[in-house]
């Protein structure tokens, strides 16, 4: 038998839509996930961050790890619309990626639509209320 409860990091191994979004989390693939989230090619994974304006370049590593596998970077940035500031889009724009930030509603519909029609999109969603 196991030997107690086994905590790993968040990750669904996949891209799925997201089915709703609220309450501090998010709703994909049948299951749901506290807290901000970053879709990737790689899959869905949990990201530690819950305000835009905390965003520091270690948050954004794993997105500059994987910028080869996605043409187009959505920002959901919580309740309004933060702009990118721009040494952080630079790094985006050297990699030959988009970025267009907005608020997460906004994100998680672009999002949608974008995976809908097989683009090679990432997200990274700020958790909201």
């Amino acid at each position: 038998m196991a030997g107690g409860i086994e905590i790993r990091a968040a990750h669904f191994p996949g891209r799925a839509p997201i089915d709703a979004y609220g309450n501090g989390g998010f709703r994909f693939a049948d299951m749901s996930h506290r807290g901000s989230i970053l879709c990737l090619p790689s899959g869905i994974h949990g990201w530690d961050v819950s305000s835009f304006g905390d965003v520091g370049e270690a948050d954004l590593a794993r997105l500059l790890e994987e910028t080869a596998e996605f043409d187009i970077l959505l920002v959901g940035t919580g309740d309004t619309l933060i702009p990118m500031p721009p040494q952080m889009r630079r790094s985006f724009r050297e990699a030959g990626v988009a970025v267009e930030t907005m608020a997460t509603g906004a994100a998680v519909r672009t999002y949608n639509v974008l995976l809908a029609e097989d683009r090679t999109v990432a997200a990274a969603l700020i958790a909201v209320d």
